[in-house]
């Protein structure tokens, strides 16, 4: 079983597809890195892992 597990996140802004179909897992223990230039999603994907944003898709 996994500590986390997120299938096929999508977040849309009206038109701007901010994040689209991301999908991964961690483990216990595991350490998880996004990386990605500025305006990619990174902080609205890890805003809607924690639970601070309703995802658009996915869970």
């Amino acid at each position: 079983m996994h500590a986390i597990e997120v299938k096929h996140l999508s977040k849309d802004f009206g038109m701007l597809q901010a994040v689209t179909d991301v999908s991964f897992t961690v483990d216990r223990g595991d350490v998880l890195g996004f990386l990605g230039p500025n305006g990619a999603g990174k902080s609205t994907a890890m805003k809607m892992v924690a639970g601070f944003l309703e995802p658009s898709a996915g869970t």
